[in-house]
């Protein structure tokens, strides 16, 4: 499998994680094992989605996407790397718009912040004809991630700076969780799904960890959206599920000690270094 399979069915036969950041990469240790999940009941998804109309800014296409209906969702707490987690459904699925008529992708915050070059880098890389098609109902989470792996290939094209690459892979390594945590426990493939997905997910956290490394670089705050010490504590708790303890202990030493953080990022913080603290004593035994 892999991260980016399935795109060369639509004509992409150049995105691997290999071009995505043009930084040395470093090897990675696996990923952490993920905060376990809470038990939800699943609802009737399409109760809480609703047909949205955009305009696409590469091709002028008025388009429809499905999207949550506002204040309809609830969220009930987050990942140590700050994935949201909601009662009724899992609102990354929706997270990218995708236009019928030419295929570009972006996740909805970064979907109009596109200049004329680039539009032009991007009609120049999208496949023709167009071979994707918006999903009936509700989106599955094959259909999500196939709309995040556009994402990325648009990323790729338009040669978006390191901070929409990395929020990109981000948002589909907190997929890619979402999935696993669905998976049929019954099915006779099931391990196999599960480690597919957990390698997947290894491999997009390492995206946007050595994104948003490479974003600190060159980007001025907010990065991402984020301030400065959200974004430290983002990278301590990707550099621990990493099992870069050493990095991880330094931004997190560097939320918990700024005076400008706020009370609840000080706490997640303190959360984080005691995780990070006795898998550090753990590894010295």
């Amino acid at each position: 499998m892999g991260l980016f399979s399935g795109l060369e069915k639509m004509g992409m036969n150049n995105v691997s994680k290999d071009n995505l950041f043009t930084a040395e990469k470093k090897e990675a240790a696996p990923a952490a094992k993920a905060e376990e999940a809470p038990v939800v009941k699943k609802r009737n998804e399409m109760d809480y989605l609703i047909d949205k109309t955009h305009e696409c800014p590469v091709c002028s296409t008025k388009f429809k996407n499905r999207g949550v209906k506002a204040g309809r969702v609830r969220m009930i707490g987050q990942d140590i790397d700050l994935r949201p987690k909601y009662e009724q459904l899992d609102q990354l699925k929706y997270g990218v718009l995708v236009c019928p008529n030419c295929s570009y992708a972006a996740v909805e915050s970064y979907f109009k912040g596109i200049y004329d070059k680039q539009k032009k880098m991007v009609e120049e890389s999208l496949p023709k004809p167009v071979t994707y098609k918006e999903p009936e109902g509700e989106y599955s989470y094959d259909d999500a991630l196939m709309r995040y792996q556009l994402a990325v290939a648009c990323c790729i094209a338009k040669q978006s700076k390191d901070s929409e690459k990395a929020y990109t892979c981000l948002r589909m390594a907190w997929l890619l969780r979402g999935k696993a945590e669905t998976l049929d426990q019954s099915a006779a493939d099931y391990q196999e799904q599960l480690k597919a997905c957990k390698d997947d997910e290894k491999e997009a956290l390492t995206l946007a960890y050595e994104g948003f490394v490479g974003a600190l670089k060159m980007e001025d705050f907010p990065i991402a959206g984020m301030e400065q010490t959200t974004l430290y504590l983002l990278l301590a708790a990707l550099a621990y599920e990493l099992d870069k303890n050493d990095i991880a202990a330094r931004f997190v030493s560097q939320v918990i000690t700024n005076p400008n953080a706020g009370a609840r990022l000080k706490d997640k913080a303190r959360d984080l270094k005691e995780l990070i603290a006795a898998k550090l004593k753990a590894a010295e035994e």
